[in-house]
């Protein structure tokens, strides 16, 4: 009997993605990290419950009844949290045929929703990754995940902490501004998620400079018409769109290291 390779990898990354895309924190255990998988579970899916009690499970009301299908929630930051979504939809679906107000903390409850999926993104990226890697990372910083997360709440923060700090601060100036830009343009129109379902989705990679500014500034009143209000919104979904990404050369960065000819090694 020959002995046991100790670089075979502990199982399959695609059956490790599956599972914890249905079930968070699963594709962990599945590797054997038992602990690491049931944290993912209750902190995932805490957030996830914890916004269905504020929004009443209303989030896909937001929609029109013409942009209202079978696969509308695919395109959702909640997709992350695939499970969880299915249960939604499944038990709440578009609500019960006509329109009823929205609860007081709808804002935050739709925000953790969204939250709760793109964080089991960043689980699903671990689990994959401790199941094709046996090897440690070559980069410099935090692991992987934790890099990308980081510049997902802050972009050009995963670079930053791999000491890339020039690169980390340029990538903050010019994104938030580019944002900046795109509330300027749209009045504000772009923070609020019912007025811009779908392009909210996208803005809602930039992380906290979003989320802090939609709910210090947003949801205003629309009693004129904007004349950049379509150019405001595209611009902060682009914004949201190119961190994702800053998040994958800060995950890149993490696991492989500097490549060959990057000059400047971690300080660019």
């Amino acid at each position: 009997m020959s002995a046991s390779n100790p670089n075979r990898p502990p199982g399959s990354p695609a059956v490790a993605l599956l599972l914890g895309w249905f079930l968070p924190g699963a594709g962990h255990v599945y590797l054997g990290r038992l602990r690491t998988g049931l944290m993912a579970f209750v902190v995932v899916e805490v957030l996830y419950a914890l916004g269905l009690y504020f929004s009443g499970g209303m989030f896909l009301e937001y929609l029109p009844p013409e942009m209202r299908g079978s696969y509308a929630g695919l395109l959702t930051p909640e997709v992350g949290n695939l499970g969880a979504l299915l249960v939604q939809v499944s038990h709440y679906g578009y609500g019960i045929g006509y329109p009823r107000p929205f609860p007081p903390l709808m804002d935050l409850g739709t925000t953790l929703t969204a939250t709760s999926g793109v964080l089991n993104l960043l689980v699903l990226s671990s689990a994959h990754l401790g199941a094709r890697r046996t090897q440690p990372c070559l980069g410099p910083g935090p692991s992987p995940s934790i890099a990308a997360g980081a510049s997902l709440i802050l972009p050009g923060l995963g670079q930053y902490l791999q000491g890339r700090r020039g690169r980390g601060i340029l990538i903050a100036l010019l994104l938030v501004s580019l944002f900046t830009v795109g509330c300027c343009m749209g009045d504000g129109s772009n923070l609020d998620r019912q007025r811009h379902f779908y392009y909210w989705a996208g803005q809602f990679m930039l992380g906290l400079p979003a989320l802090v500014t939609e709910f210090a500034f947003g949801h205003p009143r629309m009693s004129f018409e904007i004349a950049y209000a379509d150019a405001g919104v595209v611009l902060g979904c682009v914004a949201g769109m190119l961190n994702v990404l800053v998040m994958l050369d800060a995950f890149h960065y993490a696991e492989h290291g500097p490549e060959t000819g990057e000059g400047g090694g971690h300080t660019t």
